[in-house]
């Protein structure tokens, strides 16, 4: 393939610059096409699809050498995919690639996570967008297990496209022997909160948000909690519009009955 060829692949994540999981994605995508990183120059987890309007964003590039490009960003992930999008690139990237996120983004975890909002992003923009996490929090988590499948999603979503305004949320077990990849359904579940409240020096009360996830479909086998508890990557495709269709009829049989 000549370089002309080769697809342009935009990466960034919410982990920050120095994540052990955006090295992995580089290695595996740079082999595949030419790679521009823009990332946040800090963590910017659990951020979900936040913006910054507050203060001017600031991009530095970091170094630019022949098939990979490397931008960071005193902002959130979709605010590194718009800065990209608008102003880095000079063409529109052939695909939107998010992490690989240090932690699961399972289930509703998907809209808490700036991993999956920048996913989300490019899909909005028109722009094929793929999301992955490994289920390990550890800054010295290992990802090496996570690169065929990487190479493997990347590979088929660039060569057949997704439908508008769909993005997928992949998501890989922390253990070296995968079973392989279930396409499934986000499961149902929240994350049941544990505030910890405690006093600074000053005796003014604060708290540390924590908790654990409840699935409240432990049984249903086509979800992702399922699969990635029995050793499967997860591949949920998500789409943009949130619209409850179901809902829809009924509303509009009885918009009459709403009216002031």
């Amino acid at each position: 393939m000549k370089d002309k060829e080769r697809p342009l692949i935009l990466i960034t994540n919410d982990d920050g610059i120095k994540a052990g999981g955006l090295v992995a994605l580089v290695e595996v995508a740079k082999k595949i096409g030419d790679v521009v990183v823009v990332v946040p120059n800090e963590s910017y987890s659990a951020m979900s699809h936040a913006i910054t309007v507050k203060h001017p964003l600031y991009v530095k590039e970091i170094k630019h050498k022949k098939g990979v490009a490397l931008y960071k960003v005193n902002g959130t992930p979709v605010d590194c995919i718009k800065l990209a999008i608008n102003k880095l690139l000079d063409k529109a990237p052939d695909i939107v690639v998010s992490g690989v996120n240090h932690g699961s983004n399972s289930s509703v975890s998907i809209h808490y996570s700036g991993t999956m909002g920048a996913a989300r992003e490019g899909a909005i923009n028109g722009i094929p967008s793929v999301g992955f996490s490994l289920l390990s929090h550890s800054y010295d988590a290992d990802f090496s297990h996570t690169k065929p499948f990487i190479k493997k999603i990347l590979k088929h979503v660039l060569a057949n496209g997704l439908p508008e305004g769909t993005y997928l949320n992949v998501n890989v077990p922390n253990i070296r022997k995968l079973k392989g990849v279930k396409v499934c359904r986000q499961a149902r579940g929240k994350w049941v909160e544990e505030l910890i409240e405690r006093e600074d020096p000053r005796k003014r009360k604060y708290y540390w948000l924590t908790g654990y996830f409840k699935n409240f479909e432990p049984e249903a086998v086509d979800t992702d909690e399922y699969a990635l508890e029995n050793g499967f990557v997860s591949v949920v495709p998500c789409t943009i519009d949130t619209t409850d269709y179901k809902h829809y009829d009924n509303l509009k049989n009885i918009q009459g009955e709403l009216q002031v």
